[in-house]
């Protein structure tokens, strides 16, 4: 299965994006609001420059207290972030994010934020995948 399949199933393929400005208060209402784990980070709303997610949040609040809310988005992001585009496979994909320990992908395409992929979406589309293969080995099995 590849990406582009996978967001396709998505009931909802808004990306939030927040510009590196931003304050981290700011991008922490999105998560609340949206019930989102993480917002893309973004000076133009198409370009994926970084990402923000509850953890980086969480980790900078533990940190340096309240006052990380009313710092700039940048100063707290993940710049050095992985992307995917439609045409990759699942599996790999899967792979990258347990091995890099995220939870979350935007999907580019010629510099495009087209999407964003969660590891729940690849482990859901995973299993749909496997449902379909036992199904159909059954019924060669039962002689359907």
């Amino acid at each position: 299965m590849q990406v582009h399949h996978i967001l396709k199933s998505k009931a909802n393929d808004v990306v939030f994006t927040v510009t590196p400005g931003s304050l981290v208060a700011e991008a922490a209402k999105i998560l609340a609001d949206k019930r989102i784990g993480t917002v893309v980070v973004s000076p133009d709303g198409i370009t994926a420059t970084g990402v923000l997610s509850e953890r980086d949040i969480v980790r900078q609040l533990a940190k340096h207290g309240a006052a990380c809310l009313s710092a700039a988005v940048s100063d707290y992001m993940t710049s050095r972030i992985q992307t995917c585009t439609r045409d990759e496979e699942a599996d790999a994909i899967l792979t990258r994010m347990t091995e890099g320990r995220f939870r979350h992908m935007p999907v580019v395409e010629e510099g495009k934020l087209i999407g964003l992929i969660t590891i729940g979406d690849v482990v859901k589309a995973r299993l749909s995948e496997l449902s379909m293969e036992k199904s159909a080995l059954e019924g060669m099995i039962m002689g359907y």
